[in-house]
């Protein structure tokens, strides 16, 4: 037998109700194998190629600036774009971990610029922002782990765009207090920290990570910035947690103080990365959105495109979004 009629005879075809279409050839254990992967409907949207989108491309490029929305290939590049926002990723494109959902290079990292802060600043400023998002790549080789560069970026954004909402969505510094304390003591309006998936997963998916240890920074985050920090952290679903699981992390995380809750929909970059286990439909992002606000959040998005950054300026609480 031919080796393609082998794999066909193997693979195991999974479908869905027609109430939640969206089934896909999937392996012996559940998971889409990468080449034979079909997005459901309300997965695709437009490839990013707009007048605005080329012209930031070109403004951020030439600036040496890096940005999220490339390096993790965010289906949300384009629309964000053309609404004339991004989220900057300061300290390089090469991260010291390897998580296994993430696209951004891992290796050992060369990148240090001390004037990145004041570019990051004038473009913030060039683009007229209302809401920057700063984020980095984890530097668990730096003494800091980054917080300086994170402290001096939102010091600039604050002298060179003063009406500007700045948002950070930092690594979680090794669980140190002190780095993080630097970081709360520039008055960030949002603290982001992404727990990403659910506790059990943490061994396959953050390989040098801990949830608890995440958790925990996000509760100092808030104990040390009070009233005028608000918390926040996102997941994604597709790696093979429950309902139940997540449901049980969003309890955990407002134990631990979080105020504001993301949730989308994992995407495998390449055949390199985890794999899907199933795309969950649009109907139960609804229902964790339900639970999320049950549970005591005080904003959440939650739907399949939706990831930590997108409309970050609308995915507050009311108090706040409305404070011009």
């Amino acid at each position: 037998m031919s080796e393609t009629a082998t794999e066909a005879a193997e693979r195991v075809h999974v479908t869905r109700s027609r109430a939640k279409p969206g089934g896909t050839a999937a392996d012996a254990e559940g998971a889409v194998p990468f080449r034979r992967a079909r997005k459901p409907p309300w997965l695709k949207v437009p490839a990013p190629g707009g007048p605005t989108y080329r012209r930031l491309k070109a403004e951020i490029g030439g600036e040496g600036l890096h940005t999220v929305c490339e390096e993790a290939n965010c289906p949300n590049v384009g629309e964000c774009w053309e609404r004339g926002t991004a989220t900057f990723m300061i300290l390089g494109d090469v991260c010291t971990r390897r998580c296994g959902f993430c696209n951004v290079k891992t290796g050992v990292p060369t990148w240090n610029d001390p004037l990145e802060p004041l570019r990051v600043a004038n473009q913030v400023k060039r683009m007229g922002l209302r809401h920057a998002v700063v984020t980095s790549v984890d530097r668990d080789d730096l003494p800091d782990y980054g917080a300086s560069a994170f402290v001096g970026t939102i010091r600039s954004i604050r002298m060179q765009a003063p009406g500007c909402k700045v948002e950070v969505l930092t690594p979680d510094f090794r669980g140190q207090e002190m780095p993080l304390a630097k970081v709360i003591h520039e008055r960030p309006d949002v603290f982001n920290h992404n727990v990403e998936t659910v506790p059990r997963l943490y061994p396959k998916a953050r390989r040098g990570s801990k949830f608890m240890r995440s958790a925990r920074v996000l509760k100092m985050a808030k104990e040390m910035g009070g009233e005028g920090v608000v918390t926040k952290s996102g997941l994604m679903v597709g790696l093979g947690e429950s309902f139940e699981e997540m449901v049980e992390t969003f309890e955990i995380l407002r134990d631990h103080k979080v105020q504001v809750l993301t949730v989308g929909q994992y995407l495998r970059p390449t055949e390199n990365h985890l794999p899907v286990v199933r795309y969950w439909h649009p109907e139960e992002f609804e229902a964790l959105e339900k639970a999320a606000y049950e549970l005591g959040f005080e904003s959440v998005a939650s739907g399949p495109l939706v990831r930590s950054s997108y409309h970050a300026d609308q995915n507050l609480p009311e108090r706040v979004r409305d404070v011009a």
